[in-house]
């Protein structure tokens, strides 16, 4: 990394510290596909304190910008980004002045895709979907602490801004995976960050510039949570938590999350993730001086529910 990327990194960074992270938190009565736009629209508009979803939307993006939506397929259709949210997002984002050719919703593989729902499309005046396996991987290694990996070109080539998708759900190494380590996704190595519960990778990971630079909005896909057994999806140990959570703070977000998981784990008589060994670390590490990617300190997490 050099000093430019260095700095720019640290300002993406930087919050004042006296300044809140907002989370919001909306919830629906039930799952049923039809509902999650007006459930989206909820979330953003609350999020961003307008009346209008597409005023939120304009503050999220520009005519001009190519988007990528960054979503989590690793589970296939029980426990990955519901297509019906991406959906959603990409009538929003054309409503918002973004063209459809210029929308990519992308992850690790396009098989990934295709087992959660999601149809590969590229070219033309469509929406694009591709995974990394088509779109390829820089030849430069980019480092940060302990994490040195190649990016994806999805992220440092093809979008100006990216919106994270990731789904609220346990993960059986990590704790948790959330905003943080869905961006696990836009590196060619994740299964060399796993040791030690992923801490400092994932922290250090979502440091590289190209992801620091251009996520822009978080939204977890908590229609279906899972509380245990993940990533992959258990149905017996899921949830209709039947909401999304919107924030800028990836690590406020995660926080926030892992505290909703904590509670059904202790709803079901579970051990937390303290004591089964498998405690998210890396959310504080995030949180800490040396990255400073948001806060994990309830005191300073504006928590909006909806």
């Amino acid at each position: 990394m050099n000093r430019r990327q260095l700095l720019q990194s640290c300002l993406a960074g930087w919050l004042p510290a006296d300044s809140p992270s907002r989370v919001v938190i909306a919830r629906e009565k039930g799952p049923a596909p039809a509902r999650i736009p007006a459930l989206l629209d909820r979330a953003v508009a609350a999020f961003y304190g307008v009346d209008s979803p597409l005023d939120a939307w304009k503050k999220i993006v520009r005519p001009g910008e190519v988007v990528g939506l960054k979503v989590n397929c690793l589970s296939g259709k029980g426990g990955s980004t519901h297509v019906a949210l991406v959906e959603a997002i990409c009538e929003r984002l054309q409503q918002a002045g973004i063209r459809a050719r210029d929308i990519l919703i992308w992850d690790r593989l396009n098989s990934d895709l295709e087992s959660a729902g999601f149809r590969i499309q590229s070219g033309g005046s469509r929406i694009r979907c591709l995974g990394n396996d088509t779109l390829g991987y820089e030849g430069e290694l980019l480092a940060y602490g302990a994490a040195g990996s190649l990016m994806s070109k999805a992220l440092t080539q093809v979008c100006d801004a990216v919106i994270n998708l990731p789904v609220l759900k346990d993960h059986g190494i990590a704790g948790v995976t959330m905003a943080l380590k869905n961006m696990f996704g836009a590196i060619h190595n994740p299964n060399k960050y796993h040791s030690n519960a992923g801490n400092p990778y994932v922290a250090d990971v979502y440091m590289l510039p190209p992801i620091r630079q251009k996520v822009r909005l978080a939204i977890c896909d908590a229609i279906t949570a899972q509380y245990e057994g993940g990533p992959s999806y258990m149905p017996q140990w899921s949830w209709p938590f039947n909401g999304l959570l919107v924030a800028r703070d990836p690590v406020a977000l995660d926080a926030t999350g892992w505290r909703i998981i904590e509670r059904k784990r202790a709803e079901k008589g579970m051990k937390s993730l303290k004591d089964a060994g498998r405690v998210p670390a890396y959310i504080a590490t995030a949180a800490d001086g040396r990255h400073r990617i948001g806060t994990d300190d309830p005191q300073r997490i504006e928590r909006v529910e909806v």
